[in-house]
């Protein structure tokens, strides 16, 4: 994925960004978590696979080191960080907080 085309996927809303790879054991135990995440909260947030072979620029500047490693933005800003795997509940809940959030920004306007 091109550089510009991934800001502009997480620049506004809430996003998670799953950076993991094909041959990756704990990527592959992840993928039906990031799959019923999708399902979850489609036309709520913005949830990207990102294959770190095709797209090691991306995982260069966000200084990936070992995956899966999945990432929140608010508004294009990083403000989560997960290493490992993780539960569905985790992600739910720190997307939820997430978007919860910006629904309060939204109402102070």
């Amino acid at each position: 994925m091109d550089m510009d085309i991934f800001h502009r996927k997480v620049e506004k809303g809430v996003s998670l960004v799953d950076f993991s790879a094909l041959w990756c054991a704990p990527c592959k135990a992840q993928k039906p978590i990031i799959d019923g995440l999708i399902k979850k909260f489609k036309g709520n947030t913005s949830i990207i696979e990102m294959d770190i072979d095709k797209n090691r620029e991306l995982a260069e500047k966000y200084m990936i080191q070992s995956i899966p490693t999945l990432i929140l933005f608010k508004n294009g800003r990083e403000i989560k960080r997960f290493v490992g795997i993780q539960t569905e509940a985790t992600l739910s809940n720190s997307l939820n907080q997430a978007i919860e959030s910006l629904d309060d920004i939204s109402c102070e306007h």
